[in-house]
């Protein structure tokens, strides 16, 4: 059974810090790339950041360049997202995603973490 479990999320102040964890089961890590998430109220899901299989190759929206870092560990299975300089737009529930690394779309979902920044 495939499994990505976020966590890390929670309340920080507009500049502060934040890393959240995706820990994935149930697959062949390596095989696939993982992106970042999120949605905020009333709004679509988002794009945040992604990262190719081997860590080599990442991609951010352009609302987070400088500010976000998005990393894996494939020997522990598990995808991060340092959030650095938050600011309350950043406030949403963060998913975690994967999707094969021959395939476009991402198709396998965490249940989200809430992320809420304070002004």
């Amino acid at each position: 059974q495939v499994q990505l479990v976020e966590s890390g999320g929670g309340l920080v102040q507009a500049g502060g810090s934040l890393r959240l964890s995706c820990a994935a089961s149930g697959l062949t890590f390596i095989n696939y790339r993982m992106g970042w998430f999120r949605q905020a109220p009333g709004k679509g899901r988002e794009f945040v950041a992604g990262i190719s299989w081997s860590g080599l190759n990442t991609d951010y929206v352009d609302s987070v360049k400088g500010r976000f870092t998005i990393s894996r560990d494939n020997t522990k299975n598990t995808v991060f997202l340092q959030m650095n300089s938050a600011k309350p737009e950043d406030t949403a529930v963060y998913f975690c995603a994967a999707g094969l690394f021959n395939v476009a779309t991402y198709d396998l979902w965490g249940q989200g973490t809430q992320v809420t920044v304070s002004s």
